[in-house]
């Protein structure tokens, strides 16, 4: 199959959405990543419209790309403006880039109400802005702005459009769904009858080079991106994560693996293909944005199994249940474990976690039997693995505390005109040994954090790599008021791992002290892990658990 190019516009479309937005400097560690995975072009920014593109492409100089081409990205000139005087298309050469990506009006809506041009004149920006920068060496990549709208209004207008780029020496005739209205199977016919027309017009059909931009109002970008490259393109734009302008671009993630894998066009490195996942994190990270776990190929969920009976058949034959090996994009199967479960789940995640089921006489049976008791309280394990694998070890008789609560005291104090302040004094067991402690502060969980660390600060130095990143509380039934139960979910990090508890009760403090307390107790017990690896074979390092409890940062 004919390789196909992606076109990242990321740095550019991308930070269009909401609450997106990138440094220089964030740009630039984006573009090397994007390079390292083996994408033709990046688009850079819009140099004509801000000092922080142009910061952006000053930096981009400097730096030896292996793969991807830098792309400038501007708009025609405007109506009555020489393109040689037009000071963005100025401003693309001097980014220096060896690409440019220009827009031009395809529909003429936009052409006669919006910008209050003649249509003839929309034509003649076009021709004149391609042919300057082609002039002056740069390859240029035509987009072709609100094209489906514009052809479904007027074909002829619409192709005449394309026609006076590519005779002026585009290198690409992009074909943009910019309000993402069009449907698949409009996508198939307007291209098809795109081809036929400009090959009318003696267009050397071998040479037309045609490629697709796709936005997902309709939910529909990747599948309209996908009916593109059947008919022929052979261009593909969209952005990682599918960030952009209200409902977003088409998502660079998913249709990576698709054309790879699915369509058996290469479009990346088959090799390059595991770094999926990783890209896909790295940069909702830097965009402050949390990642979509129902996201294909490379979310949380992508292969996550909850029912017995799938989970099953996946120990059986994976594909099963799954329609590509995860590891492909870097993404690792999870069972989850709910009251859903059957005793494959139980018996998966005990070998995962490293539990031996067998131990002291319990069986899968048994434990399936307390996991739906337990979430019919209120309990949720698929999402608290950290919490299932002590909960594991207290039910075979394997769980041994590294610490054990004596008491602890918890107070608040409100002042009139002061915030609240909050008091933990806490009294905890390692071995023979008691200590207690006090702390404060800014809420009485982060109170009791602090003094639970600073009680085993004194048994156990590592602790200092451990975070609490995210705490969250959740009513299991309102009806009861403020005496209801509650869920409260702890998620904790250290330098190499993410995991999650969990604690239920009528009280909040004590749901909270539950989740709490098994987070330090999974930290402490994978810390000990490692040292008795560590003891049993010095020249090992960075070993690797047999298990894992979550996906990569």
């Amino acid at each position: 199959m004919e390789p196909l190019l992606i076109y990242d516009t990321t740095l550019r479309d991308g930070t269009q959405g909401e609450n997106i937005t990138f440094t220089a400097d964030e740009k630039l560690k984006i573009a090397l990543r994007l390079d390292e995975m083996g994408i033709h072009y990046v688009e850079g920014g819009w140099p004509g419209s801000n000092p922080r593109d142009i910061r952006f492409f000053d930096l981009a100089k400097r730096e030896r790309f292996a793969t991807t081409r830098i792309t400038a990205f501007g708009s025609t000139c405007k109506a009555g403006i020489p393109a040689a005087d037009d000071p963005n298309l100025q401003a693309i050469l001097k980014t220096g880039t060896p690409a440019a990506a220009i827009f031009g009006k395809s529909w003429p809506l936009h052409v006669e109400a919006i910008m209050g041009n003649t249509l003839a004149e929309n034509i003649s920006m076009i021709s004149d802005s391609v042919d300057f920068l082609k002039t002056n060496g740069l390859e240029v990549i035509y987009d072709a702005e609100h094209f489906f709208d514009g052809f479904k209004e007027s074909p002829e207008y619409a192709v005449q459009t394309l026609a006076a780029a590519a005779d002026a020496g585009a290198d690409f005739l992009v074909l943009c769904d910019t309000n993402g209205g069009t449907l698949p199977h409009e996508v198939d016919a307007i291209i098809r009858s795109v081809k036929q027309a400009l090959e009318k017009q003696g267009l050397d059909a071998g040479r037309m080079k045609l490629g697709i931009h796709t936005h997902n109002d309709c939910g529909m970008a990747e599948a309209n991106a996908v009916s593109a490259v059947n008919c022929g393109a052979v261009m593909v734009h969209g952005t990682i994560n599918g960030y952009g302008e209200r409902c977003g671009n088409a998502d660079l993630t998913t249709l990576i693996p698709v054309f790879n894998a699915k369509m058996k066009h290469t479009c990346i490195p088959e090799e390059k293909l595991c770094g999926l996942k990783s890209l896909s994190r790295f940069v909702s990270e830097t965009a402050n944005i949390v990642p979509l776990n129902s996201r294909p190929f490379v979310g949380r969920s992508a292969f996550a199994h909850k029912g017995g009976i799938h989970v099953s058949a996946i120990m059986k034959e994976s594909r099963a249940y799954e329609h590509i090996d995860p590891e492909i994009v870097g993404n690792q199967r999870r069972v989850l474990m709910s009251d859903l479960a059957g005793k494959s789940n139980v018996e998966y995640k005990a070998r995962e976690m490293g539990v031996d089921l067998c131990a002291n006489g319990c069986d899968s049976k048994t434990i399936v039997k307390a996991i739906k008791q337990m979430e019919d309280e209120g309990y949720q394990f698929d999402v608290a693995d950290g919490s299932f694998k002590i909960m594991l070890e207290k039910f075979t008789e394997q769980f041994k505390p590294l610490f054990d609560l004596e008491s602890f005291r918890v107070t608040i104090e409100k002042d009139k005109d002061l915030p609240c302040s909050a008091h933990a004094t806490i009294k905890i067991s390692v071995d023979d040994s008691h200590e207690i402690t006090a702390a404060e502060g800014l809420g009485p969980v982060s109170a009791l954090d602090n003094a639970l660390r600073k009680a085993l600060g004194n048994f156990y130095p590592d602790l200092d790599t451990m975070k609490l990143v995210d705490f969250k509380v959740r009513v299991v039934d309102g009806r009861d008021g403020t005496a209801a139960k509650v869920r409260v979910f702890i998620e904790s990090r250290d330098h190499d791992q993410i995991w999650s508890t969990i604690g239920v009760s009528e009280d909040i403090i004590e749901a909270s002290w539950q989740a709490l307390a098994d987070s330090f107790q999974f930290k402490l017990a994978k810390e000990a892990r490692k040292n008795r690896s560590a003891t049993e074979n010095p020249k090992t390092k960075d070993l690797k658990l047999g298990w894992s409890m979550s996906c990569n940062a």
